[in-house]
């Protein structure tokens, strides 16, 4: 058999895996919420992305901007909070019911 009969179908099948990969969504970026720290400490996305803070703490916290772009209300375990970022520049926030809680997203440009 010649060469280019295996090999055909090996590219095809290939091709159609790459195809579907590429095809997938990115994850949304994601901030949690866990023994009083938010993770990643610092969150480095592109203009126009939209930053997901869950609380998976067993108590309540906040997400607030400390430039006041941005705040949410108190989050119950389980609780999100979700905030898009149009313009490129460093965002530092804190958790206002336990300021010692921080986090810095770095927006670059699309």
């Amino acid at each position: 058999m010649p060469f280019s009969r295996l090999i055909l179908p090996v590219v095809l099948a290939l091709s159609g895996t790459v195809a579907a990969i590429a095809a997938q969504p990115a994850a949304t970026p994601t901030v949690h919420i866990s023994n009083f720290t938010f993770g990643p400490q610092v969150l480095k996305i592109r203009a126009g992305e939209t930053v997901i803070w869950v609380n998976d703490d067993d108590i309540p916290h906040t997400v607030a901007a400390a430039d006041r772009s941005f705040k949410s209300k108190v989050l119950d375990t389980g609780d999100r909070f979700s905030f898009t970022f149009t313009h490129a520049g460093s965002v530092s926030y804190f958790c206002s019911l336990h300021p010692h809680m921080t986090g810095t997203v770095l927006v670059t440009a699309k």
